[in-house]
């Protein structure tokens, strides 16, 4: 996170916008240069979703990467872990969630929380003395860009939502003027704050965390497609492509390796367009780490816990490619599955899947016999808490063993939260929005030369997972099977894993003593196989279809689906498509069934429709 300068107090009031700051730092002493910057600060701090201290966040339930929300909901993922821990993700994966579970009310709490800290700024900057101009044009850029962003979150996941200027930052209740109905739809004042930003912000800034001109304009493209309006999206997109920069002056670019922007020692880079920033080991216990996702583990290696956020096989399988052609099957995916171990323990052999596959799944996807990062070969059922959520664990967030005295915070309850930032947008994504912009309002030979440029990248051999992954913590490196059998029973027990240079493999110890051969699981580096699309595009559907699919591929796991499928028109098809199929291998999610015209958003809360003495409307089918 950024540096916090100062403490600001903020009064828990009778509603989620009466947040006015309170206590000795009265408005005189904050309406100075430093106040206003740390102010500022204090509405950055909330992009993760977590602040420890009472009311404000409740880490996984708002974090900022929106993994229940984006991904549990977007047919990414399954809730994991037992049933009885953390029961109120259960209902949002199955559709059936009420307007009173309780995830719902503290996201929305820390979402205008952030909107009215970002008010305030706004309110008390003309009366500071000491601001120069530039300062006013650079401090309102970021303000409203971040008052853009939480009510961009509102919006994602209850549409009609109130949007809160710094006019209305102080009241009681029950003053009817500032109890705002949700009777608008407020794409327009986002986009208004996006493009004020744009307009303002300036390219470089003293500080990688803040957002800047190019991170404020893709946004404003993003913003601009969920208006559908397509051709103007396209013009602002392709200026961030061809001009954007980070806000240390780097020239937005892919990075050569896709699972660097996964690592904490390669973040920041020409690829992050606007992240959540996260420290460890800073004196704050962790709280400035990676808390949103401290669930998201596997039941054992890495973190040793909690066993949540398992990918679908529905996602596994959608990385499947054509051995002839290297492209995916964007109908039919789901005719060839990728072989899984689900009804096996670790100790009993396990043969990966041969086919060709997209080399993205194994950034993505923990799955048996494949390194996990450099944790070894994932074993299989003894890192999953529970067999209910599917075969998988998730890895985009997972920290390497390597970085455990280093990005990994060992102060907080378990080595769970870490330095690897969320990244918000990745220049990935907005290349992506620009070729769907192109499909809409462009010209499909420029889209497919965007998808393109995002697939080459994975099929760069350097973006591969690969055998080498396993030899840092292997137990030995051998060059013949003689030689592996003679290690000792002394060195070499089982779960232990030995790279085996001759034949390019990892083999783990199942059971018994390496002197047998049988006790052993060879595990192949998987069979990648991916292309570019050589043929030209004259289909519009098709190509659309081929741009909704590589979102799919490139940002699975990353909070995007479910909004993604929403803003598409296509969440009820492909959600109820992906639960018939899912089904087979999930069972509590046999006979869910997505409603159209009702699940697209999720419930207002309850308790903030009781606390606007129901201004606020509850959204259809929630009645």
């Amino acid at each position: 996170m950024l540096a916090v300068v100062l403490l600001i107090g903020f009064s828990c009031g009778k509603s989620f916008l009466d947040r006015s700051a309170k206590g000795a730092l009265n408005e005189e002493i904050l309406s100075t240069k430093k106040g206003i910057e740390a102010l500022l600060i204090g509405a950055y701090s909330l992009l993760d979703g977590f602040q420890n201290v009472p009311f404000i966040g409740d880490a996984y339930k708002s974090a900022g990467s929106n993994w229940v929300y984006g991904s549990i909901a977007g047919g990414d993922a399954h809730k994991g872990s037992d049933p009885t821990d953390q029961p109120s993700i259960t209902p949002i994966e199955l559709y059936k969630a009420l307007p009173t579970n309780d995830y719902f009310n503290v996201k929305w709490k820390v979402v205008y929380e952030g909107v009215t800290r970002a008010n305030i700024v706004l309110k008390l900057l003309p009366k500071a003395p000491d601001v120069t101009p530039d300062d006013v044009k650079r401090i309102s850029g970021e303000a409203r860009f971040l008052r853009a962003h939480y009510h961009f979150e509102a919006r994602k996941l209850w549409g009609k939502v109130p949007f809160i200027d710094e006019t209305l930052t102080e009241f009681v209740l029950p003053n009817p003027k500032v109890n705002i109905p949700n009777d608008k739809d407020i794409l327009a004042n986002i986009e208004a704050d996006f493009k004020y930003a744009y307009d303002n912000l300036p390219e470089q800034l003293n500080e990688v965390g803040r957002a800047n001109k190019w991170a404020a304009g893709a946004m404003l493209g993003k913003t601009l497609l969920f208006e559908k309006k397509f051709a103007e999206a396209k013009t602002v997109l392709t200026t961030v492509v061809a001009q954007g920069k980070t806000t240390s002056g780097l020239k937005y670019d892919l990075l050569d390796k896709f699972q660097d922007n996964f690592n904490a020692e390669t973040k920041n880079s020409k690829e992050s367009v606007f992240a959540v920033q996260y420290a460890v080991n800073d004196g704050s216990g962790g709280n400035n780490g990676s808390v949103g996702e401290d669930l998201n583990y596997p039941n054992g290696g890495a973190a040793g816990c909690c066993g949540f956020f398992q990918p679908s096989q529905d996602l596994v399988n959608s990385y499947t490619t054509s051995p002839a052609t290297g492209l995916p099957d964007l109908d039919n995916y789901n005719n060839t599955e990728v072989s899984n171990d689900l009804a096996l323990t670790s100790d009993q052999s396990f043969t990966t899947y041969a086919g060709t596959l997209d080399p993205r799944l194994d950034w993505t996807v923990g799955r048996r016999g494949i390194p996990y990062n450099d944790w070894g070969p994932h074993p299989g059922q003894i890192w999953i808490r529970n067999k209910e959520g599917g075969p998988y664990a998730p890895k985009k967030s997972v920290y390497y063993q390597r970085q455990l005295d280093t990005y990994v915070d060992k102060s907080f309850w378990g080595p769970i939260v870490s330095a690897n930032n969320y990244v918000i947008m990745r220049f990935s994504d907005v290349l992506l929005m620009l070729a769907e912009a192109e499909v809409e309002a462009g010209t499909l030979e420029n889209a497919r030369a965007l998808v393109n440029r995002v697939r080459n990248r994975a099929k760069n051999p350097i973006s591969w997972v690969d055998n080498s992954l396993n030899v840092p913590y292997a137990k030995a490196s051998v060059n013949s099977e003689v030689a592996m059998l003679a290690l000792s029973a002394d060195v070499v027990k089982p779960g232990d894993w030995v790279v085996r240079t001759d034949q390019n493999a990892t083999y783990v110890l199942l059971k018994g003593t390496p002197g047998t051969l049988s006790n052993w699981n060879r595990y192949n580096v998987p069979n990648y196989k991916i292309e570019d699309y050589k043929t030209v595009w004259t289909d519009q559907t098709f190509a659309r279809k081929a741009v909704h699919f590589e979102r799919k591929l490139e940002l699975a796991m990353e909070g995007h689906r479910f909004f993604d499928l929403v803003r598409w028109g296509e969440a009820a098809t492909t959600l109820n498509a992906y639960l018939s199929y899912e089904k087979k291998w999930i069972p509590y999610i046999l006979g869910t069934q997505f409603t159209k015209d009702k699940n697209e958003y999720f419930p207002i809360p309850q308790s903030q429709i009781d606390l606007s003495n129901n201004v606020l409307v509850q959204n259809p089918g929630y009645r």
